[in-house]
């Protein structure tokens, strides 16, 4: 694992090409090997399950939504604990048990067990309190992935950095890419989750939709308990 960054941190100092490329990569894996990034997965597509029969371009919007609260949550504490003189993304226990609640919670309603605003088709508005909160809910899922994912990030932002006192747009270019490969995995999920159910005409009352959604709900809910047990 460890010769796999090596050679992606040397390829991103690399020709532009190269470069791109494995930035790219690089934001796919942070997802792909990260144990708390991958909490993402279940977490997106039980709550697209929940929204009931919606179409793939919906599902692709909300999964967008989602990973882009991410990304925004994970710049700001990274720009705040910076500036803090705090490691970058250290937010202390304290910001894992508050997500952990989160999940507990989604977790929870997945299971059936508690109601949220946004569910039941029924609702007045539910479509667009579906957009609002899968934006919400990436906001507040970023909050306890700043450590974890400054960990990844470093050497790519020490390679950014050193790229950008010379070229600021090439830097920032990279950093971008980073985040559409970064984005990209969590939207492909939610997409393909919604793009199965379609194929299998499910509903949000269909047995294997329901299955789905119970399966995401443990996952999601076993997330929580990690965050708190690697809480430091």
């Amino acid at each position: 694992m460890e010769q796999l960054f090596t050679s992606l941190t040397h390829a991103v100092e690399g020709s532009a090409l190269i470069a791109i490329s494995a930035a790219l990569i690089w934001g796919i894996l942070s997802i792909l090997l990260s144990p708390c990034h991958l909490a993402s997965i279940p977490l997106i597509v039980g709550f697209i399950d929940e929204q009931g029969k919606i179409s793939t371009g919906r599902a692709f919007l909300i999964s967008l939504l989602f990973s882009t609260g991410i990304l925004i949550t994970i710049g700001a504490i990274g720009a705040i604990t910076a500036s803090a003189g705090r490691m970058m993304g250290d937010i202390g226990r304290y910001g894992n048990y508050f997500v952990a609640a989160i999940f507990f919670v989604v977790g929870l309603h997945l299971l059936d067990v508690i109601p949220m605003p946004w569910s039941g088709p029924s609702r007045v508005g539910m479509k667009r309190r579906g957009l609002l909160a899968a934006f919400i809910l990436g906001l507040m899922f970023g909050v306890a992935l700043g450590p974890c994912t400054f960990a990844y990030m470093a050497p790519m932002l020490a390679v950014t950095f050193k790229v950008a006192a010379t070229n600021l747009s090439y830097g920032v270019l990279l950093l971008v890419v980073y985040g559409i490969g970064h984005c990209a995995v969590i939207v492909a999920a939610g997409t393909s989750a919604e793009l199965v159910e379609h194929y299998l005409k499910w509903n949000e009352q269909s047995k294997g939709a329901l299955v789905l959604k119970k399966i995401c709900g443990v996952l999601v809910l076993l997330a929580g308990v990690w965050l708190i047990y690697t809480s430091p």
